[in-house]
């Protein structure tokens, strides 16, 4: 890895929108990651013919102006998460003079083994990842990377700080992003209404205080007194990944969901036979029995599995669907290992999964009210 150049890249400073600061306070669904690793995402584009002259010429100032474009309808992603000393929680911070981090590197990696479905070293993506500079006092929304592999292509790699958006969010941004460089003339052209975040924190309602509630949590889990502790900005970090670790994509087709399914409905009385299953449950169902399977060990050890749940088209009014910011749930569930080991395993697991389906959207409907 070769790292060309380290900038940041603003919104239009002629804009209306940049001529002011913008604040966004987190509400109780953001403050739930507050110190959770960052969301992060990989995007490959192959350009056989893109040479180190090509795309310092073309590609990468077509890239550039297009993010500062995209930032004018992002703005908190060219901010910073603050915590004013006398607020009880932190905000989403922007200043005129903000933009996001860009880092612009060059690779001599296998761009095909690492943007295809193959087997390969989980490590090998670790230097694709931009990185989320956080501190006691202030912590990035955003970073990004782009990365060239000479005559095969280019990747582009973010990192957003999991208290200001999720995974939805963050391919909200990715796609307006793509859109803008995709115009041939972007600052004329009109802005997809489905693309344009929802910044009204009051579609999330919190009658409980579930937000400092939260965060006395994390200040607690850190060890701190939470009324005097050092209003720190900094997320935890992974441990990091063995070097053993591989990471690999693996489809399922139509024909696996319907043999996986004719699989469950055999075991099932015959009052299950017209029991819905739906794809997601399935495919949950069968990778956590493929997980425990292969650890194997002994049965009577305890098995932890869970998913995440986006709750916008679930809460009581609904949320729009381009709200910027978390709202989603998490749902954890115990068993033994022996649930998944034996023959009726994956069965186990549908059944599990439908029951934790279930559950996640009653705690949903109850977060809304």
């Amino acid at each position: 890895m070769k790292v060309h150049e380290f900038s940041r890249v603003k919104p239009p400073p002629d804009s209306p929108k940049t001529s002011a600061e913008f604040s966004l306070p987190l509400t109780f669904s953001d403050v739930f990651w507050f110190k959770f690793p960052p969301v992060e995402r990989l995007f490959f584009y192959r350009l056989n013919a893109l040479n180190l002259a090509r795309f310092n010429s073309e590609v990468l100032p077509k890239l550039k102006q297009s993010l500062s474009l995209a930032l004018l309808h992002y703005l908190p992603l060219a901010g910073n998460l603050k915590w004013p000393p006398n607020a009880p929680k932190p905000i989403i911070s922007f200043f005129p003079c903000d933009g996001v981090p860009l880092t612009v590197a060059e690779s001599d990696a296998d761009f095909n083994l690492l943007s295809s479905n193959g087997i390969y070293e989980a490590v090998d993506l670790h230097p694709l990842t931009p990185e989320l500079i956080t501190s006691d006092e202030s912590a990035a929304t955003t970073a990004l990377q782009i990365t060239l592999f000479p005559n095969r292509g280019f990747c582009v790699g973010i990192a957003a700080h999991h208290a200001v958006l999720d995974g939805k969010t963050t391919t909200m941004f990715i796609k307006s992003w793509a859109y803008i460089c995709k115009q041939g003339n972007p600052e004329n052209s009109t802005f997809p209404p489905e693309l344009t975040p929802v910044f009204d924190r009051s579609v999330l309602r919190d009658p409980g205080g579930l937000d400092m509630i939260y965060l006395r949590s994390w200040l607690d889990s850190m060890g701190s007194d939470s009324n005097t502790a050092k209003k720190s900005l900094k997320i935890l970090l992974d441990k990091g990944v063995a070097a053993s670790l591989v990471r690999a994509t693996v489809e399922l087709t139509r024909e696996d969901l319907k043999k996986l399914r004719e699989r469950v409905l055999s075991k099932l009385p015959e009052t299950g036979k017209d029991l819905h299953l739906s794809t997601f449950v399935l495919t949950y169902a069968y990778i956590t029995t493929c997980i425990v399977r292969s650890r194997g060990g002994n049965g009577d050890r305890d098995v932890a599995f869970g998913f995440t749940v986006d709750c916008r088209p679930r809460l009581d009014p609904p949320v729009p669907e381009n709200y910027f910011g978390n709202c989603n749930t998490t749902t954890v569930d115990f068993a033994k290992a022996r649930d998944f080991l034996d023959e009726n395993g994956f069965v186990f697991g549908v059944q599990k999964g439908r029951r934790d389906l279930e559950f996640m959207d009653q705690i949903s409907d109850g977060e809304s009210q």
